[in-house]
Formats: C-alpha cells, sequence, structure tokens
C-alpha cells in the first residue's frame, strides 16, 4: 500500500526538526521528475523522506536506486512499516553527519524536500563533496531557492548563490504554497534543481575564495573596498568600487587571486 491510497495513522510533524509533510501529490511528481539524470547516477539519495511522500513516485522511476536518510525515528519506523521493499535502503541518521562512502562509492544525486531550517547547512556540506553530487533537486523555503538561481545583480543574489554556482547550473522550477504541506509553514516554498557544471577546481586558492564571498555580502551595502577590509588592503582594481552582489563567479575568483598576492606579500 503505499501514500497515494493511504488513510491510516501518520507521523507527527515536530517543529524542532522543522518538518512540514508535503501533501500535493501533483507537486511530490514534480519534484521526482525533475531528476534529469545529469551525469549518468544510478543512485539518489533522498533527504528527510517523512511519510515517503516524494519517495513512493522515486520507487517507481526505473534507472536508478532510491536510498533515503532520515533523522526522525518515528518517521523510520512508518517507512519501515509502509515501503518494506525499501528497509535494506533505509538510513537512520543525520545527513550532516553522513559519511557517503559506507554507502555510495559511486556518484549519486540527492533529492528531497529540505528542513527550511538546516537548508543552507545541507547546502555547505553537499559543496564539500560536490564532486561525488552531479545533480540535486530539493523544495526549500522560496525565498532561499530563488536566491541560489539568481544571477548577479540581482537583489537576492547572495553567498550560496556564488558558492553554488561556482559548481553547478542551477534552475528554479516551480513554486509550491503553503497549502501544499500539512501543517502548511508561514512562508512559500520553491523547488530547483542543480546540475554539476564542468568546473573541476577555482582557478585560486577555494578556502580563501570562501571567504572572500562570504566577507564580501556579510556588508553588502558597501562597496567591496570597505567590505574586503577584513580580508586586507587591497590595491586599486575596478572590482573594488562595486558591491558584492554586482559580481559574478569568476569576478570572486579574480578578488580571490588579488587576495592571494596580498598574502604572499606580507
Amino acid at each position: 500500500m503505499n501514500y497515494k491510497n493511504r488513510n491510516d495513522s501518520k507521523v507527527r510533524a515536530k517543529k524542532h526538526l522543522g518538518q512540514h509533510f508535503l501533501k500535493d501529490l501533483a507537486i511530490a511528481q514534480k519534484i521526482v521528475d525533475g531528476l534529469s539524470g545529469h551525469g549518468c547516477y544510478n543512485k539518489v539519495l533522498e533527504i528527510g523522506p517523512g511519510m515517503g511522500v516524494l519517495t513512493q513516485f522515486l520507487l517507481e522511476k526505473n534507472g536508478f536506486s532510491t536510498f533515503v536518510i532520515e533523522i526522525d525515528t518515528e518517521s523510520v519506523d512508518y517507512l519501515n512499516q509502509h515501503f518494506p521493499e525499501l528497509s535494506p535502503r533505509i538510513i537512520s541518521g543525520d545527513f550532516l553527519k553522513f559519511n557517503p562512502d559506507e554507502f555510495f562509492p559511486e556518484p549519486f544525486a540527492i533529492i528531497g524536500n529540505f528542513p527550511y531550517n538546516i537548508s543552507s547547512q545541507i547546502f555547505f556540506r553537499a559543496l564539500q563533496i560536490r564532486d561525488r553530487i552531479p545533480e540535486i533537486v530539493c523544495m526549500l523555503q522560496k525565498e532561499v531557492a530563488q536566491r541560489i538561481a539568481s544571477p548577479p545583480g540581482n537583489k537576492d543574489y547572495g553567498i550560496l548563490s556564488v558558492l553554488l554556482q561556482a559548481f553547478y547550473d542551477i534552475d528554479y522550477l516551480v513554486s509550491v504554497p503553503p497549502g501544499a504541506f500539512d501543517p502548511p509553514p508561514k512562508v512559500q516554498s520553491g523547488v530547483i534543481r542543480l546540475r554539476r557544471n564542468a568546473t573541476v577546481s577555482l582557478d585560486c586558492d577555494e578556502k580563501l575564495f570562501f571567504r572572500v564571498v562570504k566577507t564580501a555580502f556579510n556588508q553588502r551595502r558597501k562597496t567591496l573596498r570597505n567590505a574586503l577590509k577584513p580580508v586586507g588592503e587591497f590595491p586599486e582594481h575596478p572590482l573594488l568600487t562595486k558591491r558584492a552582489e554586482q559580481l559574478s563567479v569568476n569576478d570572486f575568483v579574480e578578488l580571490t587571486r588579488l587576495a592571494e598576492s596580498l598574502t604572499s606579500q606580507a
């Protein structure tokens, strides 16, 4: 028996886990259909499956094997009961502490209705293992989804936009109203797809790149000459007259290389 025709007991949504269970089956199908197979993976990991509304559609798709990771033990019990064929591939644990080597020796995709309170942390963790993750399809708070997908020059463009766009091509797929969830969140939601681009590594110190980007956006209303003072005293450069939201990924790489020269001169 699957979610589509099930009327039995439900998992209690837990506020401290940021749980809002998707109940709109049409949206669930659209999220799953967002997987394009980019990167030729044969395994998909769903983060936070809850009661399996996405899971049921994933299990219907051919071409890959579905795994799920769930921190809520009540949800784990529920999934074991209602999706017995999935039981060997249910990982009880926290994605933020998850070691992919134990389950995924090869590249794998990520999908899920991300808990809004830790969505940024999930992306930072994904960036750490980005060469293992060719594709991500996820739902999160609409404001964050738009920010991630925004191009330079847009007011929504921010830290996650730059860091993720450095390694992924990003598409905004669909908006989702609060009524599609139980319980309904107080915010709109959005679905995005990230597909790994051809960038193997940046032409700069990547740790310093992350620092430059974060420092630049911490005072985004200031010109970069002033915003980047915590990094060092930069020589004259046209990019320093701009604000963080005006710079592309390549511009930030250029600034990072300039910052590297400051270190070498120190």
